[in-house]
């Protein structure tokens, strides 16, 4: 009896990651909890751990360096074990003009 083998090929990203480190502010009924960044996209951020407190939707406080402090209201994506996958539900022009900002100059070559 033969077993097929299938491999499944990753969906690539649309936007590339950038590894960060960032303290950023999980939003949550008018409670702020610190978190850290462990990469970043012009579509959303991975936080590590879970401080979303179990929550599908959310508010997040990210602080530029250099620029802005972008507040997104986020869609929890995905749970690991090390973490939580975040995607930024709507930018607006200056908040998307600043994470561009910040973005570029990491982007790998």
């Amino acid at each position: 009896m033969s077993i097929a083998s299938t491999n499944v090929e990753p969906r690539e990203r649309y936007h590339p990651r950038v590894d960060t480190n960032l303290l950023v502010r999980v939003l949550i009924n008018g409670r702020a909890v610190a978190a850290k960044a462990r990469d970043l996209s012009m579509a959303g951020v991975y936080l590590s751990g879970d401080p979303t407190l179990g929550r599908n939707r959310l508010a997040l406080a990210l602080p530029l360096p250099g620029e802005r402090e972008v507040v997104v209201q986020c869609r929890v994506r995905r749970r690991d074990l090390d973490g939580v996958a975040v995607e930024f539900e709507q930018l607006d022009w200056d908040d998307l003009f600043a994470l561009a900002r910040y973005l570029h100059p990491r982007l790998p070559e």
